[in-house]
């Protein structure tokens, strides 16, 4: 099994389009095929860490995201952030959030800390 570093743009999309032939074999994961899987996949993904970076999403988004992913709506998120003006003000970016409204926010709806300590693009603009 002679795997190679991805560092250019032709080793990332040789090693697509083998981790693609290997994804239709459906390899078990202990066999030759799926090691080689397992293998380029990790390094698949380093490449992509580092050519390819993907921002997390702006904190209003993300709550925009949970919330129409549940069925919420905006009085359901009194709960999390206050009074429904409060609500109204957050979601139009003309408050920002709390770091106690980040808590409930992070722990009620499952959105990661990280994610909503952000600073709104919208807001800084």
């Amino acid at each position: 099994m002679e795997i190679k570093a991805i560092r250019t743009e032709a080793d990332y999309l040789a090693a697509l389009q083998e981790v693609s032939v290997l994804i239709e074999l459906d390899p078990f994961v202990d066999s030759a095929e799926g090691e080689r899987l397992d293998v380029l996949g990790t390094l698949v993904q380093a490449y992509e860490a580092k050519h390819y970076p993907i921002d997390p999403p702006d904190p209003i988004d993300a709550i925009k995201f949970r919330m129409e992913q549940s069925g919420m709506t905006v009085k359901d998120l009194v709960p999390y952030i206050g009074p429904l003006n409060r609500v109204y003000e957050v979601m139009s970016y003309k408050r920002s959030l709390s770091l106690s409204m980040i808590r409930r926010l992070s722990q009620g709806l499952k959105i990661p800390a990280e994610v909503l300590i952000r600073e709104s693009e919208l807001a800084a603009a």
